[in-house]
């Protein structure tokens, strides 16, 4: 692939595999130790109106995803990942508001359904995944080859 086509051009398969295994051991130590599942934007969304028991493991567990972003970014082999360089910021913005709308529309995000859901075989899931899937190549191909973004 060519250096400066915006495609990807590093192939980490043992990287992809430890972060798998890191995203499904997570999701399996959080269901069986609290009883709950390993939404990402369920979790956050539910810190503003947590209770008090509710809020430590929460705030834990985002923590815990930032803090295994910085050690990789620290001691990781692969390509440092910058922000989005190339996007307007209010378009970032929009995107970001927009995946929270749709989270919340499909009762779930794609780490509660694509990583959770589909381990336990839920039909919804399976459909909630397939449309996140669906309009990701559709907004991908709009955002690369219409508006010449990014």
């Amino acid at each position: 692939m060519a250096e400066n086509s915006g495609t990807m051009t590093n192939f980490t398969p043992l990287a992809a595999l430890l972060g798998g295994i890191l995203i499904g051991a997570a999701a399996v130590l959080l269901l069986w130790l609290n009883g709950r599942v390993a939404g990402v934007s369920g979790i956050a969304g539910g810190l503003w109106f947590a209770r008090a028991g509710e809020r430590n493991w929460r705030l834990l567990f985002l923590a815990g995803l930032m803090l295994g972003a910085l050690l990789w970014a620290w001691f990781g082999t692969g390509p440092a990942q910058s922000a989005r360089s190339g996007f307007p910021v209010p378009l970032l913005l929009i995107a970001g508001l927009l995946v929270g709308y749709g989270s919340s529309m499909a009762n779930g995000c794609t780490s509660g359904h694509g990583v959770c859901g589909l381990a336990r075989l839920s039909p919804r899931s399976l459909a909630a995944v397939a449309v996140f899937l669906s309009v990701a190549l559709v907004t991908t191909y709009v955002t690369r080859h219409v508006l010449h973004l990014g």
